[in-house]
């Protein structure tokens, strides 16, 4: 919570709002679906009428927010609890470069940003595996893009377009670049939670993200997760989901949490209020 604790604060001083910080368990001890279960276990007991009216929160004024690996976790909660019905939903959700997928390792953005900090490639390959409880030696597969050839039965056509880059992405964002997509790849099998929407909401139906609330998706120039969130921009925007994108050309991944001496960054200090300013505005 030490990174998180002055961001949270502010939130709550210049909002005047309850902020709630999940303390949801950790990979490798935990493995998805873990973290996802911690996620949601929260969200339902914080929109509880009980949690609510103890804290005095307006129950039609309440936002889910999370920056990357927390971003991906607000994604899927927001997109489970809009697709029940007969319950309360969140108003609105807030994500700062959020991780959404990992059958391409060849985005634009993680071919320009790989060896960029604090988040390299390998790095994030890593994480990948560690958070779905598989087996660290599949991280050169992942690299390859070997885990996502088209020979793999898993991945359908349908699913593959939902991450297909070259038509979700702008010609500024695209740049030069050229798509890696192996015919053949690891004999090994595929890990189920890559193509599970609950690990990756870049592949959730656009069904499901029509009933997911208005969204704000920070991104970063120099972050290999831009596209992710660039991505997910485009379909919600095609799902009819109003969206607010925030792309900060000078930014880096984790740029929000350096607003504060003795790392302040202009990025960092720029960003975090932009986000409290929208937050204060829409909800």
């Amino acid at each position: 919570m030490r990174s998180y604790d002055r961001l949270c604060r502010k939130m709550a001083d210049d909002l005047d709002a309850v902020v709630l910080s999940v303390d949801y368990r950790l990979a490798p001890e935990a493995v998805f679906p873990d973290q996802y279960h911690d996620a949601l276990a929260a969200s339902r007991a914080f929109l509880s009428d009980e949690v609510l009216q103890r804290y005095a929160v307006d129950p039609d004024r309440v936002c889910v927010s999370g920056d990357s690996a927390g971003g991906n976790l607000a994604a899927a909660v927001a997109q489970k609890l809009g697709s029940e019905d007969g319950i309360r939903r969140f108003k609105l959700q807030a994500l700062i470069y959020p991780v959404l997928q990992a059958l391409d390792f060849y985005t634009p953005s993680y071919q320009q940003n790989q060896a960029v900090p604090i988040l390299h490639r390998p790095i994030m390959a890593r994480f990948w595996l560690q958070y779905l409880g598989a087996d660290a030696s599949l991280e050169p597969d992942l690299l390859a893009n070997n885990h996502s050839s088209l020979d793999q039965e898993s991945i359908s056509a349908a699913t593959r377009a939902k991450l297909d880059w070259t038509a979700l992405l702008s010609a500024q964002r695209k740049k030069h670049f050229r798509p890696v997509l192996r015919e053949t790849g690891s004999a090994r099998p595929l890990a189920p939670a890559l193509v599970d929407a609950r690990a990756a909401p870049l592949l959730a139906e656009r069904e499901v993200l029509s009933r997911t609330p208005p969204a704000y998706v920070m991104t970063c120039e120099f972050d290999v997760l831009r596209d992710d969130g660039l991505m997910y921009v485009r379909r919600l925007q095609e799902a009819q989901v109003p969206v607010t994108s925030d792309h900060y050309e000078d930014g880096f991944h984790g740029c929000m949490v350096f607003a504060y001496l003795p790392m302040m960054s202009s990025v960092g200090f720029r960003s975090m209020n932009n986000y409290i300013r929208w937050l204060d505005q829409n909800l």
